[in-house]
């Protein structure tokens, strides 16, 4: 007899899933049985927010959902955080987790791990939340997560299974497959309507975001049609490789920047949801866009938000991306202005890279280094300051190498647990790893600093850079700005060091360019988990000697 827990696992097998993030629980053992027989690998981490955190980072290196199993009550409650940053970046996750037996649901009896509901409790932050009522909804349930995943725009899903529905004798769910749904491609008659649109630009501009994370050679094709600069957001970095004579980079809420959105007569926004953290981070407004806006998106509700479109496409980036090429082709497109294009953006990144202040290009000149040591490096990031800096300044070579929870839902503690998931996410076929790097401040550090363990534990060398300035030092800075005396930034500092060390992982620290590149050098070879300390007064009081 197969249960329900049983036939989840092997469902879970044909759609595809590798690893599943969990700790077990007295609620959730059922959903455990039978993963010792399959191929699908479980990693535990120290806290169910660790769990979802390294989900998100698995899903962002694969492209795949990543997968966890979580207990009733404060299981969901720990995970609601890293659904919501996954939910505000639209990253595909499944949460599968346990609640109480039907006949008890809602019933406020004070039984272990009761929530009114948990269903609503993540409505906000989930595509949608299903309570399984019977072990035989299982296969369609998993079609719509998957359905969500594959073809409409991703986001968490939460499946909530009662412990007894979870031992249901479900031996007929066996023989169900997967489905499998293609995403949807543009109207051929509004492709048409928007490529005579950008056929008429004289001076057209691309701003293209994380929706279109698998539209990078389509993305390039356009805008070398039409001679168009492109903006990346952080979650596109890459999209353009660095060099690509087009690429303004991602620093879209700068004076130069916004000066030359403003002078584009149509302006094509492609995946993105023109969010303040992505063209606004002063918060000050002003981001405008005067031109004729055009929108793709494969969420239409977007499609029409913060700034609504002259005209959408609600497809998938790639095949709208394609088509648009394909029905310019046969077009004759109005001469551009003979300063736009490449030397329109060449002009912009040189007057961007004249701005920038001493504190952003020390913390750029870290991040070089670590890009010239480590040249195929994932960079993971939490919110400190050279991920602020590098959110402006750096530029990748591929998608799917800079990610950070410094925008959007903007969390603390984020990057160490995802850049465990991202690192076993990393399976290109053929293709070893490549070393993934977690770049965190002390304070961030310190939300999740156990997963070191994890990391230990799961086999996944990472890189851990903690940029280390004794405090929360980016909201003091912001309190005194605003004449407010700081209160609750000047925290207690550990030695990191002597604390990742009995944690199982190699430790040091690296003050100067030299003694980091020599520390990555090492790091990279290493078997276990590597944490590299910078001290930012003595990084900084460097490269103000230079």
């Amino acid at each position: 007899m197969a249960t329900c827990g049983e036939v989840l696992v092997q469902l879970l097998e044909r759609y595809g899933v590798e690893r599943v993030f969990g700790i077990p629980g007295v609620h959730t053992v059922e959903l455990y049985r039978g993963l010792a027989r399959s191929p699908i690998e479980h990693v535990t981490p120290r806290h169910e927010q660790g769990a979802g955190f390294m989900a998100d980072g698995y899903a962002r290196t694969s492209g795949k959902p990543g997968v966890c199993f979580i207990i009733t009550g404060p299981g969901m409650t720990n995970i609601a955080t890293a659904m919501a940053q996954a939910y505000a970046d639209s990253i595909p996750m499944l949460v599968i987790s346990s609640v109480q037996a039907r006949s008890q649901l809602g019933g406020g009896r004070g039984k272990l791990h009761e929530l009114p509901s948990q269903s609503n409790l993540v409505a906000g932050f989930s595509a949608f939340s299903h309570t399984l009522l019977s072990a035989d909804e299982l296969p369609a349930v998993l079609a719509r997560a998957f359905a969500v995943f594959q073809a409409a725009r991703p986001r968490p899903v939460h499946i909530e299974i009662p412990l007894d529905v979870l031992v249901e004798e479900a031996d007929e769910l066996l023989s169900s497959q997967p489905i499998e749904l293609a995403r949807p491609g543009a109207s051929p008659a509004a492709v048409a309507q928007m490529a005579s649109r950008l056929a008429a630009a004289k001076r057209p501009l691309i701003l293209a975001g994380g929706g279109a994370i698998d539209a990078a050679p389509a993305l390039a094709r356009l805008a070398e049609q039409l001679q168009a600069p492109v903006a990346l957001t952080i979650n596109a970095k890459g999209l353009l490789p660095s060099a690509h004579p087009l690429l303004i980079g991602s620093a879209q809420s700068t004076v130069a920047t916004r000066a030359l959105v403003a002078e584009a007569d149509v302006v094509l926004a492609v995946g993105t949801e023109l969010g303040e953290t992505d063209y606004d981070v002063t918060f000050a407004g002003g981001f405008e866009i005067p031109g004729a806006l055009l929108r793709i998106d494969i969420d239409p509700d977007q499609a029409v938000r913060n700034y609504p479109p002259a005209m959408a496409l609600v497809a998938d980036s790639a095949l709208a991306l394609e088509a648009l090429h394909a029905a310019l082709a046969e077009q004759a497109l109005a001469p551009r202005r003979a300063d736009w294009g490449s030397a329109r953006a060449a002009r912009l990144r040189a007057d961007l890279e004249a701005s920038w202040d001493l504190p952003m290009r020390g913390q750029t000149s870290f991040l070089q280094t670590v890009l010239e040591e480590l040249p195929d490096v994932v960079l993971v990031g939490d919110s400190t300051q050279p991920v602020y800096s590098g959110n402006l300044t750096l530029n990748l070579e591929q998608p799917r190498r800079w990610f950070n929870s410094s925008t959007g839902y903007g969390t603390l503690g984020y990057a160490l647990p995802a850049a465990i998931g991202a690192l076993l996410g990393d399976s290109r076929e053929g293709a070893a790893r490549r070393p993934v790097v977690c770049l965190i401040g002390d304070g961030g550090l310190q939300f999740t600093l156990a997963e070191l363990a994890s990391a230990v534990e799961a086999r996944a060398p990472i890189i851990v850079l903690l940029w280390n300035n004794q405090g929360y030092e980016e909201i003091k800075k912001y309190m005194v700005n605003r004449d407010i005396e700081p209160v609750g930034v000047d925290i207690f500092t550990p030695d990191f060091v002597a604390a990742a060390t009995a944690l199982g992982c190699a430790a040091g620290r690296a003050n100067d360019a030299k003694a980091l590149r020599a520390a990555l050098r090492q790091a990279r070879e290493a078997q276990v988990p590597t944490l590299i300390e910078i001290d930012q007064q003595v990084w900084m009081s460097g490269v103000a000697a230079c």
